[in-house]
């Protein structure tokens, strides 16, 4: 299935079967960041983007911020007419292609904004503040996190536990399968939910019943969709799984609509193609994120 994309984010559009996307409406997520491990520039990765995760979620006048990319620098650009913000940021895991966009988020360097920051996979061990502090050091960076003058706040939680925000929304969680562990997200508001359950490794014949909770009767499901079935033997242990995968999990979840995500940098707009349209054939209405898309529930 292709979409009508617009390069902004906030203009209306439907896609070809109808689906209304714009961003001022009740329930919407926005990708900023499709891509997975590395950031992609090039002319072969226009159409589905090389930005690393982040996306933008509007509940009511609620946002959140899933994961923080390379993609979290574009949409602090959009966010600068916005201030003062007041937002969650939600991350899956501190890996650094989902961490990478923090150093570059305009809304970070404004007194006037307030962001949560959460993470479910670093206690006992570690905590998100200290992490982020370790990120943003020399020699790996020039300026520490204090260089920011927004009220920043670090929510460490576990795996599991069900996060209550305000505006009506709540957020449920769920551990993933993936080195140094990762956390998976449900969004509910107001009888509408968005899972997003990336970056995870699946056992090919065992669906985690796990995710089949967290995801059961959403609305749309982001799924960890790196390789291909017939590319995974390859990568057992790399802490990723297939859209094939996600298909099978959302048809046995119930979930009405699945979005693949978290493309492989090898895989070209070329290839997103061609998964898109296997994807349409074995689903019809699976869509491929791309940047700038977006998706209203």
């Amino acid at each position: 299935m292709a979409l009508h994309k617009e390069d902004d984010a906030s203009k209306v559009g439907k896609t070809d079967d109808g689906l209304d996307v714009a961003e001022d409406q009740d329930f919407s997520v926005i990708f900023w960041g499709t891509r997975g491990s590395i950031a992609c520039p090039g002319d072969e990765y226009q159409r589905y983007g090389g930005n690393t995760p982040c996306i933008e979620v509007r509940c009511g006048g609620t946002l959140l911020i899933l994961d923080a990319g390379t993609g979290l620098r574009p949409l602090g650009v959009k966010l600068k007419d916005e201030v003062p913000i007041d937002a969650n940021i939600l991350l899956t895991h501190t890996h650094l292609d989902h961490i990478a966009g923090v150093p570059f988020f305009g809304p970070f360097f404004d007194k006037r904004n307030h962001f949560r920051l959460w993470a479910g996979h670093l206690a006992p061990e570690h905590n998100l503040h200290d992490v982020l502090c370790q990120y943003m050091a020399a020699p790996l960076f020039p300026v520490p996190p204090q260089i920011f003058a927004a009220n920043l706040q670090f929510r460490d939680f576990q795996a599991g536990e069900q996060l209550d925000l305000e505006g009506e929304v709540t957020v449920k969680t769920a551990p993933l399968n993936h080195p140094n562990r990762a956390t998976g997200y449900r969004i509910e508001y107001r009888g509408r939910s968005f899972c997003y359950v990336t970056d995870t490794e699946h056992t090919p014949g065992e669906p985690n019943q796990t995710i089949l909770d967290l995801i059961a009767g959403a609305d749309l499901v982001a799924y960890d969709s790196t390789y291909t079935d017939e590319e995974f033997p390859n990568y057992v242990g790399w802490g990723h799984s297939t859209w094939q995968e996600g298909l099978r999990l959302a048809r046995q979840a119930g979930a009405k609509r699945l979005a693949i995500f978290h493309h492989d940098p090898t895989h070209d707009d070329d290839f997103m193609d061609r998964v898109a349209e296997a994807a349409e054939e074995e689903a019809p209405g699976t869509v491929v994120a791309q940047e700038g898309m977006v998706l209203t529930l």
